[in-house]
């Protein structure tokens, strides 16, 4: 580490320090997110090794999530549907 190199996380340390703290909700989403992210590869993963599953999901994603026990957060069903169709 160069000392401008110090400075610079210096300065940018201090700048940090002036912002706002995050408003919950956006921590609390962080927070969600791995568990999320591990969900919706779990889901993925299954539509690819169960071709009876992929149909379902396709045919009606909320409706065979729901069967199948899964309770996802309707926000990610977009980014779902999405990786799904990839």
């Amino acid at each position: 580490m160069t000392p401008s190199d110090k400075y610079d996380e210096e300065r940018l340390a201090a700048l940090l320090r002036t912002l706002p703290p995050a408003p919950e909700g956006w921590v609390k989403a962080a927070q969600q997110l791995p568990s999320a992210r591990r969900e919706m590869d779990e889901i993925v993963a299954r539509a690819e090794a169960d071709q009876k599953f992929r149909a379902a999901v396709m045919a009606d994603l909320e409706a065979a999530l729901e069967q199948a026990g899964y309770d996802i957060d309707r926000s990610l069903l977009p980014a779902l549907k999405e990786r799904l169709e990839h």
